[in-house]
């Protein structure tokens, strides 16, 4: 590259080095000149013009930095087109950013002309936002440091490539908040409404909220009740925090399975977070500071976590560089008077509807839905496996030893709806919960009480599956065979209200089968109901009741 004053009678194919101002516009810095501009130039007395003449090995700015951009390109990332020697590179889809700092050191040392600027590493950024760019210091530069440049940005070294978008994985998260006598509504509140609004910032769903008692023996129930509903991370918003391993909500997590990963991390606020796991579920005691909306730890260990990172002792304890967190002061949810609304995607409200009213009469003694699977009374797990799902509002229709029923619902927020006539058969039932639903509900999911390995990713599937714009019925299926649960959309109800006997809407399946969109399941939770004491002793010594989470 040739750079210069050159007079104007010379300036033919000049890079402009600097903007000129002229009388009918402006000739911006980089352009290339041409006998078309001379006129202009000349008219406003401008003889000699500063810029720059490339030789046949040079690239220009706009070129070179797009070049080096896309080089730079990892998954989950774009480029933009070049402008004024910069090219940013921005994240194509939600997450963690993650930054191959050897590849953006090197390429920043092999010349003073190109420079490459990114977010911190791990940075969590929206589709849409810059995460990086380039700039080419002069008008050009040579093919040569470009080819290097981009070689630079090749190398793998084992650690990928030099940009790249760790999106989040979306997670069935359950939170429990323990509680004492005394303690105030609002400490729920908060629990609740800051857990809930950090899951969805991250693409994950808060399903399951359980309040128990505050000792290691309700901790250890809650747990295995959020594990069986299928949940995947677990959060405990304790009514204290603990002060040790073998506090009261550490020693529940033990009793239900789990270990004790790591206890403290060196990030302020957030000092007192204890991370442990039961099998292959995550679980967190959320640190005081975790019902603030403020930055905390908690939000570097769900961001990382929820990014697909390696999340434990060795990851935690490396935190402490740069972990004294100083956030703005912002609006607490410590102001809040009422927990959020939460549940499904916008446009839709689907019900989940329980049919538990039937005698259990082949399982002889008490009612079947209140003998515990894997620790927990089967209805329990019906319901929260479907309180941890998507849908907006959970009716449990009841008919035979009500009482006892609505006793083992105890704190779940569920609404009930009596049957005085099971004994007719389950098509009762089934009319009577469809009459019970709000008029503004779209479609509902309908469970059988005595299925107890459905849990909240099983429905969530058939959500995803339904569209309020062409409802179809929505049911599961494995080797070309139909199971439940089974999701109506609302231009069903009115059918549905006419069904009789103890066959449930099986007859309207049949009438509508052009109707029905099939979901496909690897596992065979969707047929497994129990209905004998055989059944019930096959689903107790079956591995996916003992298994230790």
């Amino acid at each position: 590259m040739i750079f210069g004053e050159f007079p104007l009678a010379e300036c033919d194919g000049l890079l402009l080095a600097h903007s000129l101002r002229l009388p009918d516009g402006i000739l911006k810095k980089g352009r290339r000149l041409t006998s078309a501009d001379f006129s202009a130039l000349g008219a406003a007395g401008i003889q000699r013009v500063t810029g720059a003449r490339l030789e046949a090995d040079d690239v220009d700015e706009n070129a070179a930095a797009g070049m080096l951009a896309a080089a730079l390109r990892g998954p989950g990332t774009a480029t933009r087109a070049p402008q004024a020697g910069r090219c940013n590179l921005y994240a194509s889809e939600r997450g963690l950013l993650r930054v191959n700092a050897a590849i953006i050191d090197a390429v920043n040392r092999l010349d003073e002309s190109v420079t490459l600027a990114t977010l911190p590493p791990l940075t969590m950024v929206r589709a849409g936002a810059v995460i990086a760019t380039v700039k080419i210091i002069p008008l050009a530069v040579k093919r040569q440091l470009v080819d290097a440049c981009a070689l630079q940005a090749a190398v793998q070294d084992g650690q990928g490539a030099a940009l790249a978008m760790l999106p989040f994985r979306p997670q069935r998260a359950a939170l429990i908040v323990t509680e004492q006598p005394g303690d105030p509504q609002r400490n729920y509140v908060t629990a609740v409404n800051s857990s809930r609004r950090r899951l969805q910032d991250l693409g994950s769903h808060l399903g399951l909220v359980q309040r128990c008692a505050h000792n290691s023996d309700a901790v250890a129930s809650a747990l295995r009740e959020a594990l069986a509903a299928g949940c995947s991370l677990i959060l405990i918003a304790g009514t204290t925090v603990p002060k040790d391993r073998a506090d009261t909500v550490p020693a529940g997590i033990v009793a239900a399975g789990g270990t004790i990963m790591h206890f403290g991390m060196p990030v302020e606020p957030g000092n007192m977070l204890l991370l442990a796991q039961i099998g292959a579920v995550p679980v967190i005691i959320l640190p005081g500071c975790a019902r603030s909306r403020r930055s905390n730890g908690l939000d570097w260990v769900l961001q990382r976590m929820l990014a697909g990172l390696p999340m434990a002792g060795e990851q935690i304890m490396a935190m402490g560089v740069g972990g004294l967190i100083r956030s703005p002061v912002e609006a607490d949810d410590e102001t809040a008077a009422q927990p959020d609304d939460a549940k499904a995607p916008a446009g839709r409200k689907v019900a989940a509807l329980i049919l538990a009213a039937g005698s259990g009469s082949r399982m002889g003694g008490d009612n079947k839905l209140l003998r515990p699977v894997g620790g927990v009374p089967m209805l329990r797990r019906v319901a929260n496996a479907a309180l941890a799902s998507r849908c907006n509002l959970v009716r449990v229709v009841t008919g035979a030893a009500a009482v006892s029923l609505e006793a083992s619902l105890a704190g779940l927020e569920v609404e009930f709806t009596h049957n005085p006539h099971h004994a007719t058969g389950m098509a009762s039932s089934l009319r009577a919960g469809i009459e019970a639903l709000a008029p503004e509900v779209d479609a509902v999911v309908v469970l059988l009480a005595d299925m107890p390995r459905v849990d909240g990713g099983h429905i969530d599937r058939l959500l995803a599956a339904f569209d309020p714009q062409r409802p179809a019925i929505i049911v599961p299926m494995k080797d070309g065979r139909r199971g439940n649960p089974i999701l109506w959309p609302r231009r069903y109800f009115a059918e549905m209200l006419g069904v009789q006997g103890d066959v449930g809407a099986r007859e309207l399946l049949q009438r509508h089968a052009a109707q029905i969109t099939g979901v496909d399941f690897d596992d065979d939770a969707i047929f497994a109901d129990v209905d004998t004491p055989e059944a019930l002793a096959a689903i107790g010594e079956s591995p996916w009741a003992r298994r230790r989470y």
